[in-house]
């Protein structure tokens, strides 16, 4: 008797180290699977998520769903198995998502901000798509740049080099244009007085040969309503063109979506151009299992996404905020779009 019970527990014990091992210790993997999604034309948390007051809003009923990943961290070594042999999540080193030079408080707040740029610069898609008035305003000088002490945060700029400016690339190509040590005009306005300034370029640091401004222009909404997002919770740039695309939708007749369960991904900057994003694999599952048709698709997104569509998910190739609309006004008049 007491033969087999020091057999039994001889077998037992690594049985039971085993299992302290694996839900004690943690593994140094993260896992990545499917996110919620939300229609930005719809309501979260009792707030749209999408917020236009100050004007008439078009009705929409379809929806326009932004998706995402969701990063689960401190994993044990069964917790890691268990979402690796899922087949709907992915293990990559924890690294990858919480750098070992940052807290994961600071990822957390970097996240956070590259949220807050891509609402505005989805506002701000949505504005020049429209034909939206934009104004462009110094948004930073450079402390110890030429323009210090002669230009002003927040002053709008009317023209750089006798050239009237209504974009960050006009600037940028105005004063690139010039070399350095030559003086060049700027014109700004204050509560609507004009004044000039000549200031003397500097040479940019990474193209010695081009003129240096030291001034961060930045473009603003000039429109007489506000646009608010609603969305907690949620970091990254990535619902940059869905957000946009929900803004055209509600500021314009008819509906994208022409009703049909429209979802997406992408960065995108203020002139409307759509960028690549991560997780694709598991944003397609998100919106396939939310009940989405139709995957609008960064264009460098396109080949992972191809290898990873779930049944009956169409996937639209997409470069720009323009070419989306052009593809989802394309697909509800019965014809058809780029695809991946």
């Amino acid at each position: 008797m007491n033969r087999r019970i020091a057999t039994l527990v001889a077998a037992l014990v690594p049985v039971v180290v085993l299992g302290v091992v694996g839900t004690v210790i943690t593994v140094p993997f993260a896992a990545l699977g499917p996110g919620p999604t939300y229609n930005t034309l719809g309501d979260a948390d009792g707030k749209p998520v999408v917020q236009i007051d100050g004007t008439s809003v078009d009705p929409t009923t379809g929806h326009l769903n932004m998706t995402t990943v969701a990063v689960r961290d401190q994993l044990n070594l069964f917790e890691a198995l268990g979402f690796w042999a899922s087949g709907r999540q992915g293990l990559v080193p924890r690294e990858e998502v919480y750098p070992p030079d940052k807290s994961k408080e600071e990822v957390q707040e970097s996240n956070q901000a590259d949220f807050e740029q891509s609402e505005n610069s989805a506002q701000l898609a949505a504005l020049h798509h429209l034909g939206l008035p934009i104004v462009l305003v110094v948004g930073a000088v450079a402390p110890d740049g030429p323009a210090a002490g002669l230009l002003n945060d927040g002053e709008r700029l009317i023209s750089v080099g006798g050239v009237a400016v209504d974009s960050v690339t006009a600037v940028r190509e105005s004063v690139s244009a010039r070399t350095p040590g030559e003086s060049i005009d700027i014109v700004v306005a204050k509560d609507g007085v004009e004044r000039t300034e000549s200031v003397v370029l500097g040479a940019r640091p990474d193209a010695p040969e081009k003129g240096y401004l030291g001034v961060t222009p930045a473009e603003e909404p000039d429109v007489p309503f506000t646009v608010t997002f609603n969305l907690a919770d949620v970091g990254g740039p990535s619902a940059g063109l869905m957000f946009s695309l929900a803004v055209v939708d509600k500021l314009s007749p008819g509906e994208l979506s022409n009703g049909d369960f429209v979802a997406g991904t992408g960065t995108i900057d203020s002139g409307g151009t759509v960028g690549p994003i991560g997780g694709i694999p598991y944003k397609l599952i998100a919106a396939r299992e939310a009940g989405a048709t139709t995957f609008l698709v960064p264009s460098q997104n396109c080949d992972e996404a191809a290898a990873n569509a779930p049944d009956g998910l169409r996937l639209v190739k997409v470069d720009s905020l323009d070419g989306a609309i052009d593809s989802l006004e394309a697909l509800g008049s019965g014809g058809d779009a780029p695809s991946c």
